[in-house]
């Protein structure tokens, strides 16, 4: 399997696959590196991942308007803004794009439907996208108290006004989000694609505090929306302190995050009992029979593999693949390298 960075990743099995995007390097190899060489590039890589989203960010906000005033290759980038309710009386609000098969999206923690923007707009060459916010954020209302088996409803109502079945995506917390959703949801869900689900189940990674959903929820409550946005990307995703005062300084999208900070508890709920360092909880999932691919990025960090590859032991029809040349950011970085090994999943009918 081929190589970028300092991440080693081993050779496939009959349940891993290497994914070659147009364009993306191969042949760079490399060793295996201590565990305090590793530390450093884990925050060197940090930074450098903040800093392109920094770039990103700043290059989409400026072309956004021209580029929904265009097509991707001939189909209409003018998605029909809907709304549906969900079982409780939430409303949820999306945008559908293309035509096709039905393709949900479920954004990751601090991201409404902006951030699959770009992706929904490649993906619509071949299907019919389903943009959504998730409760709590953009246009979508809100409903307490919160559970995770609510956004498993709104995706079965997305799904049924859909249709009755669709395709789903989901990229980090949101991705177990929507492994959630195929395990409850039956053939409701047809296949599920999951980019980078954030699950730490060793040492390759500090686990997460016990009671760090505690201390984001109590900054929340009161009313410290910018702290618990720090706290999270600090904490949470081992994001160093300097790239962090760099991001609020920086980020044209801070005050955005800050703003959908309350549904950060949210999504760690979604993710208890998976980033404590121990192995997967295989209860909630080992039902699931929706074909299921976990993609992780050649250039992200070794937990990201490790926690894909347990995973697929654990789900009975499931595959790990590596996207070469791409991390954890490619979802802002590199949409047309995601739409692409989406489609070919999808699209494959003995995956």
């Amino acid at each position: 399997m081929r190589n970028t960075g300092t991440l080693k990743v081993a050779a496939p099995t009959d349940r891993e696959v290497v994914l070659t995007p147009e364009g993306s390097k191969a042949g760079e190899r490399s060793e295996g590196v201590g565990t305090e060489t590793r530390r450093r590039h884990r925050i060197l890589r940090g930074i450098g991942v903040v800093l392109a989203g920094l770039l990103a960010i700043v290059i989409l906000s400026s072309v956004a308007d021209f580029v929904l005033q265009n097509q991707i290759k001939g189909v209409a980038m003018d998605p029909v803004q809907k709304n549906v309710a969900s079982k409780d009386g939430t409303i949820i609000a999306f945008e559908q794009t293309g035509t096709g098969p039905v393709v949900i999206l479920v954004a990751a923690a601090l991201a409404d439907r902006g951030g699959t923007t770009r992706l929904a707009k490649h993906l619509a060459e071949h299907f019919t996208v389903i943009n959504y916010d998730r409760r709590g954020r953009g246009k979508s209302t809100d409903t307490q108290p919160y559970a995770v088996g609510r956004e498993v409803e709104d995706i079965e109502a997305l799904i049924d006004a859909s249709g009755g079945s669709a395709f789903v995506f989901g990229s980090s917390s949101g991705s177990v989000l929507a492994l959630e959703a195929a395990s409850k949801l039956g053939p409701k869900v047809k296949k599920l694609f999951m980019y980078e689900p954030p699950f730490i189940i060793d040492d390759s990674h500090p686990p997460m505090a016990d009671d760090f959903i505690k201390q984001v929820t109590e900054l929340v409550s009161a009313g410290r929306r910018n702290d618990a946005v720090k706290l999270f990307f600090a904490k949470g995703m081992g994001i160093p302190s300097i790239a962090v005062t760099l991001m609020r300084l920086l980020m044209p999208g801070w005050s955005k995050m800050a703003g959908m900070a309350h549904t950060l508890p949210y999504d760690l709920t979604i993710l208890a009992g998976t980033q404590a360092g121990k192995p997967l909880p295989s209860k909630p999932w080992a039902a699931t029979t929706a074909p299921t691919l976990v993609v992780v990025g050649s250039k992200s960090e070794a937990f990201f593999h490790n926690g894909a590859r347990a995973l697929v032991e654990i789900l009975p029809n499931a595959q790990y693949r590596s996207l070469e040349g791409r991390d954890h950011s490619a979802i802002l970085m590199a949409p047309k390298a995601l739409a692409a090994a989406a489609e070919q999943f999808f699209k494959t009918e003995n995956d």
